[in-house]
């Protein structure tokens, strides 16, 4: 994908805004969602020194984002990339983040989207390809013969088949891919990882699915979609993530939270703990997993009943976000 907007190559001051963010936990004080803005804005740029940019990381991390900042920082990550067209067809665009793949359970994350894909939805799986110990819904899908796509055209195809499209960070993003790389220099996650997970990059609406990992992003999310997001690019469900990804828990359906305009309403409660397990690959590696969602595919295993149930739901919206 290409950038929205010609970069300002002038070095970026940042030491005013390492002071506030950088006291600490209690010392600390957030960012105006202006000047959070901007100072992303440089960051993607590439106008930060290596110096200030690492302070930056470290203190985000230790204080938390605030609603405002993480308001400011999609803004200008929004402005650093061409949005993609939207598709045509009864369904809004349904996104699907990846970025976590699984280590303990089966990653089913391509049955999600494969369910909701062969009903006309057009889903957009975006993530990384590979994360060293875990499975991850590319590996997945490679296995089902199902690649990256590197083209907004690529995407529209698949669309038009009924099949749902992998794109890698990297073609979708770039600025913010590079930003998400740096955890490989520090050891740590950094504001990045929480803005793909929410990122929106549809010129119209679009159904987002977003899972967070901690209460405090629960609620901080939960203030973002109330209060920060645009209504205007569409709707999102919030749910705690199977072991990151936003796929429901196959054995214990988790709490399904939708946000429209502004408005929390409760779509799926928790389930209790259940003595009996859902059926589920034996194997956890991709090509395992990628087998036993085929056989599922064509009925001949059981979709676990939250996944069926989750991909009623987006139907549903999906279709509702499109006839408004």
């Amino acid at each position: 994908m290409t950038t929205n907007h010609e970069p300002d190559l002038a070095p970026f001051r940042a030491a005013h805004f390492i002071k506030e963010i950088g006291r600490g936990v209690k010392g600390a004080r957030s960012m105006s969602r202006e000047d959070a803005g901007a100072l992303y804005g440089a960051m993607l740029d590439g106008r930060v020194s290596d110096l200030e940019l690492g302070a930056i990381l470290l203190a985000m991390r230790i204080k938390g984002e605030s609603v405002d900042e993480i308001a400011g920082f999609m803004d200008a990550a929004e402005r650093s990339f061409t949005p993609l067209p939207s598709p045509p067809g009864p369904y809004a665009p349904v996104l699907i983040p990846s970025y976590n793949g699984a280590r303990k359970l089966a990653n089913l994350t391509p049955l999600l989207a494969l369910l909701l894909a062969r009903e006309g939805v057009p889903v957009l799986i975006h993530g990384v390809q590979q994360d060293p110990g875990r499975v991850t819904t590319a590996e997945i899908l490679a296995e089902m013969g199902i690649g990256p796509t590197g083209s907004t055209a690529d995407m529209l195809d698949a669309f038009s088949k009924r099949k749902p499209c992998f794109m890698p960070i990297e073609t979708l993003a770039p600025r913010l891919a590079h930003q998400l790389s740096l955890r490989r220099i520090l050891g740590v996650r950094n504001s990045t990882h929480t803005l793909v997970k929410i990122l929106q990059p549809f010129e119209g609406p679009a159904l987002r699915l977003v899972s967070y990992t901690h209460p405090e992003y629960l609620a901080m999310l939960t203030e973002y979609f109330r209060n920060a997001a645009p209504a205007a690019r569409g709707d999102a469900f919030l749910m705690r993530g199977t072991e990151g990804e936003t796929v429901a828990n196959a054995n214990r359906a988790q709490q399904i939270d939708w946000f429209h305009a502004g408005t929390q309403t409760l779509l799926a409660e928790r389930d209790p703990p259940a003595d009996e397990l859902a059926p589920a690959p034996e194997g956890r590696d991709a090509a395992a997993t990628a087998d036993w969602i085929q056989r599922a595919l064509r009925g001949e295993q059981p979709v676990p009943a939250p996944i069926a149930a989750q991909v009623a739901h987006c139907l549903r919206v999906s279709a509702a976000l499109r006839a408004a």
